[in-house]
């Protein structure tokens, strides 16, 4: 059975296994992550989240980020979770099914602050949960059955909720059960004017995620076969699929001598530069370069004069960012940083895309919408094949002077073919946690990130994070 299968991998993988790549690209993941919370502290969805949780008290408990509340893992992982997604800012891992797989660090953040997790036990746990997740991904498409992507979430969490716990086999395997029987999330969540609940999916299925781990550990069983039985989650949900070797499986060595197994899919992950859906992330590269050829070429006021702007692009990029009617007329900016054509018109006029650009007024600004009208999004038959390996996209242009001006970009910047330095990492979060922490903490935060595997309770994190300014964390 496969759940028996992920069970015998969780408890099975060990810090020792992991080679030093992984380690250091779970210290990158942990660090962007962070900063992409602190980003997002204000945000309404965050608030409400965090509101709720305040009104449990858990002296033992997990910390409400920020704050000095502490309240049950589970919902510590709901809230913080939020503040994770919520720019659209997190990693991102594109296959058969996309993910956004830093998801899973605010659950294993959680329990690890209740049980007093060593660094070394939390990076073994945020790799097991990477691996899972992004396996089941490459497995089997969610999307095209009408569930969301989250509906993989409770299944990594858990597992990686149970790496922190020290759960046994049988426990573990429960947990997997757990999560897995009743935890479905609609796609609806990404069709058509999207809602506060896109930052909070799958923050709630990593919830669930935990619940189900804790559950476990105190005895509660769960269904089986969970996902070949005759009402499981292959007849009813996913299909049939099989899940290809992970990293480290079966005890091959990580790093030469013996037989490898497969690469670790952390590596496979991909940080953002753009605060947009990942599939925008070339279109705002080409746009940003196109933008300086046609000022160069007819001056400033060229943009002004811009006739028709053409977007090609792959069937999942459109499917998600570039047919509803709404990502034309985005009222929110769920919808808009989701939207091929506010991404680009944005780009064209500002020579930028900030965090500012989802503002409540550029979001209605006359400027923006008139030159959304004058966008298309256009299938390009040739990238199909190149996706995921490629996520290109082409921005053509043509401008009231009758001029064509055309870019094309293929990889972005944080992708694996074209990384984002640990340089370029800090910077991003420094710019994201500006305002919410001073200059000396941000400092400790990151030096902190980079010893992650030093440190002996992962408790001593969460002073660090706390906003300026802040008391015992309420609103």
């Amino acid at each position: 059975m496969l759940a028996d299968r992920l069970a015998r991998y969780g408890q099975a993988l060990c810090y020792d296994d992991l080679p030093e790549t992984v380690v250091h690209e779970v210290k990158r993941r942990l660090l962007d992550s962070l900063g992409c919370a602190l980003g997002a502290w204000n945000a309404a969805p965050c608030r409400i989240a965090r509101q709720l949780a305040q009104t449990v008290k858990v002296v033992q408990g997990a910390t409400l980020w920020g704050t000095r509340h502490k309240t049950l893992p589970d919902l510590a992982t709901f809230a913080n979770g939020a503040l994770v997604r919520y720019l659209d800012f997190n990693d991102t891992y594109l296959a058969k099914e996309p993910a956004h797989p830093s998801d899973n660090i605010a659950a294993v953040l959680a329990v690890g602050e209740a049980a007093r997790a060593s660094g070394k036990r939390v990076i073994q746990a945020i790799a097991l949960a990477y691996e899972v997740q992004c396996r089941l991904c490459d497995a089997a498409a969610l999307r095209p059955r009408g569930w969301d992507h989250v509906t993989y979430g409770p299944i990594s969490s858990a597992l990686a909720a149970a790496k922190v716990l020290k759960l046994s086999d049988a426990q573990t395997f429960h947990a997997v059960n757990l999560a897995g029987v009743s935890n479905i999330a609609l796609r609806q969540t990404r069709v058509g004017d999207l809602s506060m609940w896109k930052a909070c999916a799958f923050s709630n299925a990593a919830r669930n995620g935990v619940f189900a781990a804790l559950l476990a550990q105190r005895g509660m069983t769960g269904p089986s076969p969970i996902f070949e039985g005759e009402k499981g989650f292959m007849k009813l949900v996913s299909g049939p699929f099989e899940l290809a070797a992970f990293g480290r499986e079966g005890g091959q060595a990580p790093d030469g001598g013996g037989s490898r197994s497969p690469s670790f899919k952390i590596l496979d992950t991909y940080i953002k530069h753009y605060p947009v859906e990942y599939h925008a992330q070339t279109a705002v590269e080409a746009t940003l370069a196109l933008r300086g050829e046609v000022i160069q070429a007819e001056g400033a006021q060229a943009l002004e004069q811009i006739t028709d702007v053409e977007i090609g692009s792959y069937d999942v990029a459109i499917e998600i960012i570039g047919r509803d009617p709404e990502k034309w007329q985005p009222a929110t900016r769920e919808t808009a940083d989701h939207s091929f054509p506010y991404c680009v018109a944005v780009a064209l006029l500002d020579g930028r895309l900030t965090l500012s650009s989802f503002s409540p007024a550029r979001l209605r600004d006359a400027a923006v919408r008139n030159l959304m009208k004058k966008v298309r999004v256009v299938r390009q038959p040739e990238f199909v094949e190149r996706y995921p390996e490629a996520m290109p996209t082409r921005i053509t242009i043509k401008t009231g002077a009758g001029k064509t001006y055309l870019r094309q970009a293929d990889i972005p910047l944080g992708h694996p073919g074209n990384p984002m330095s640990d340089w370029e990492l800090e910077a991003k979060v420094r710019r994201l946690a500006a305002g919410r922490l001073d200059r000396a903490r941000i400092d400790r935060l990151i030096r902190f990130v980079w010893r992650l595997d030093e440190v002996q309770d992962i408790g001593a994190l969460m002073p660090l994070l706390r906003i300026n300014g802040r008391g015992s964390g309420q609103g």
